[in-house]
């Protein structure tokens, strides 16, 4: 059964045709991903879809009381409460059932009116049947999940932009609606972050159409694949792997299709030719109007894409980045971690990860020399030349045009420089915008136009593919492929690590790991420590080690305050869990008595339920408290 029918759908905006004939039906249990080049109209239909714009032609068909949950790219939680309060409001329902259920039982337990009773049962059926007892639970483990744990008593009013989206992700995770439009949904998020929303979502229950650029998450969690163009949306059943097989395998019978096509063509008009005024002339006409009636096979207009070529200019030496013992941070009283013994060497592409906010930027502007290390070392080697591509394109001049960006980087012509931005699908009248007009996506082929200028021997890229669509993606991964220099990159983008990186290196806890080979590799290791029930090692490690015994006593008075507060959080952990349980007994028990009708037993148990929430409200909060 179809939760969602669209009908040649199409969007034009003034003289601008989005997209058309959009046709498709949407099963329940389905999860699409929905592909295609920036500004082809992916949003747009998506909000199509949620009821929020209307299409120009065409219709779209929902199933009777569907629920739809809707994720946009950039959103903003109002109100002053705390992320756990605006995480519960998705409960809302919910919650003033329960309120309903806590008056009932006061009511019950100086009444024993028979329809007080009919009523608390119906309630609680409810309660339970919508998963009542549970909410808490399951609104704790979305923004642990979504890496929200530690904002989680923090006022919405101080959230950073992509805090506001993963808590908007985690309310709409709450609610179970049948239908949910996700719009980017991995965007600000870490690897921890990604494969627990790929786990959540593998579970849904309901229907899912998601927009995204992220091929790993699309391999992960879509069971079919929509491809939107301008002139229409073409499905493809399975993951994405599965979709670029089927893709290549369709464009290639499309391309058989067609070159046979035109050679009957050629054919039926050469003999039409030949025949028109002769003998044959009737047979010659039949065949013309055979040949106008034919459906002709079109190929799919070939998208233009990024050629890019990076050239070192000169050779590095052999050690290109070097860490001795380096403490990375910005206090030493609380610094990030350490990263003990640590050698890059030319040639090697190395993938540095962690979760957000653990570090990993300031352990490039470090590397870089923009930063000192708290302690140790951390510096290049000898002749490296440097191409930085920063997360936010610092290095663009908002005012300046794109011209006059390439031109800073090397001295050339206007029509070289034209020529050099033309590479990166900036042509026509778009050299001479200004930089500070440029979309997220225009921004970084700007700023990958720079840098391919500089010769650079070491790349170092903070989220290189961060606005770039799947098949800018690929080629960047082609050219990095290519390159003949070294490269130390942050991404989360596991397809990319996949695809270039020959180690990578993990930010753990407050250390530095490293790991042979790319992401699955890393992966790899990561479930075979698990499966052989491997601890974290104390001690130095073979590819890593912790803060060095030579640490500041200050770092190491820190560490200590840092073990105790983690001593403290894990013990009021455990009461919380201990509290928590024993909540699901009372609440079951309270659930006998009012089967049974006893009333005795209810009362009692309503009182210890209400000591336990206080109990665990006053636990949460000094777990808040530890964890800020």
């Amino acid at each position: 059964m179809s939760l969602l029918v669209a009908n040649d759908l199409a969007k034009y905006f003034g003289a601008q045709d989005v997209f058309a004939n959009v046709t498709f039906a949407l099963a329940r249990g389905a999860r699409a991903g929905l592909v295609g080049p920036n500004g082809v109209g992916k949003t747009t239909l998506l909000r199509i879809l949620a009821g929020l714009e209307q299409p120009t032609r065409g219709n779209v068909f929902r199933a009777s009381g569907l629920t739809v949950g809707y994720l946009p790219q950039d959103v903003r939680i109002e109100g002053d409460g705390s992320v756990w309060e605006a995480t519960l409001s998705a409960l809302e329902p919910l919650r003033r059932l329960e309120s309903d259920m806590r008056k009932l039982e006061q009511a019950m337990a100086g009444d024993e009116d028979p329809a007080l009773w009919r009523r608390y049962e119906q309630c609680q059926q409810r309660f339970e049947a919508i998963g009542g007892y549970e909410y808490e639970w399951r609104a704790r483990q979305a923004l642990e999940g979504l890496g929200l744990r530690q904002a989680a008593e923090m006022p919405v009013s101080q959230l950073s932009g992509g805090q506001h989206t993963r808590a908007h992700l985690a309310r709409l995770l709450l609610q179970r609606c049948d239908l949910l439009l996700l719009d980017e949904p991995t965007n600000h998020l870490d690897l921890q972050a990604l494969s627990w929303l790929e786990s959540y979502l593998n579970g849904w229950e309901g229907s899912i159409v998601a927009i995204s650029h992220d091929r790993y998450f699309l391999d992960a969690v879509a069971t079919e694949v929509w491809e939107l163009s301008a002139n229409r949306l073409e499905r493809y059943r399975g993951n994405y792997r599965a979709y670029e097989r089927q893709k290549a395998d369709r464009l290639q019978r499309l391309q058989r299709g067609f070159e046979a096509q035109q050679e009957f063509i050629q054919t039926t008009e050469a003999f039409i030719r030949r025949y028109m005024a002769g003998q044959r002339a009737r047979e010659a006409k039949g065949r013309q109007k055979r040949l106008a009636r034919l459906e002709r096979i079109e190929l799919p207009a070939e998208r233009r894409s990024m050629r890019l070529k990076l050239r070192p200019s000169a050779r590095s030496g052999w050690v290109v980045i070097e860490a001795r013992d380096a403490v990375i941070g910005y206090s030493q009283e609380v610094p990030l971690f350490g990263t003990g013994d640590l050698q890059l060497l030319r040639g090697e592409r190395a993938a540095l990860i962690g979760a957000n906010g653990s570090g990993k930027t300031t352990f490039l502007r470090t590397a870089l020399g923009e930063m000192p290390a708290l302690s140790g070392s951390l510096m290049l080697g000898h002749s490296v030349q440097v191409g930085y591509l920063s997360q936010a394109q610092d290095e663009l001049h908002p005012d300046r045009t794109l011209l006059e960006e390439v031109l800073s980087a090397q001295e050339m012509t206007l029509a070289e420089a034209r020529e050099h931005l033309a590479l990166f699908l900036f042509t026509d009248e778009e050299p001479f915008k200004r930089v500070s007009a440029l979309s997220g996506g225009e921004r970084s082929r700007l700023a990958l136009a720079k840098l391919v200028l500089l010769g650079a021997n070491l790349l170092v890229l903070d989220e290189p593919t961060n606005q770039l669509d799947i098949v800018s993606r690929d080629v960047l991964e082609t050219v990095l492929s290519d390159y003949d220099g070294t490269i130390l990159f942050v991404s989360h983008d596991r397809y990319l690590i996949d695809a270039i990186a020959t180690q990578v290196w993990a930010i753990e806890g407050e250390r530095l790991k490293t790991y042979l080979g790319n992401y699955s590799d890393y992966a790899a290791a990561l479930a075979a420590a698990e499966a052989a029930g491997a601890g974290e090692n104390d001690g130095e490690a073979e590819h890593g080690r912790g803060f060095s015994p030579r640490s500041t006593p200050a770092a190491r008075a820190a560490q200590r305050d840092e073990r105790r507060r983690e001593e403290r959080r894990q013990q009021l952990e455990a009461e919380i869990h201990r509290l928590e349980t024993r909540v699901i007994e009372v609440e079951a028990g309270l659930a006998k008595a009012s089967l049974e009708g006893d009333v005795s037993e209810l009362s009692c148990l309503g009182r210890e339920h209400d000591s336990l929430r206080s109990e665990l409200d006053a636990a949460y909060e000094r777990w808040g408290e530890v964890t800020r």
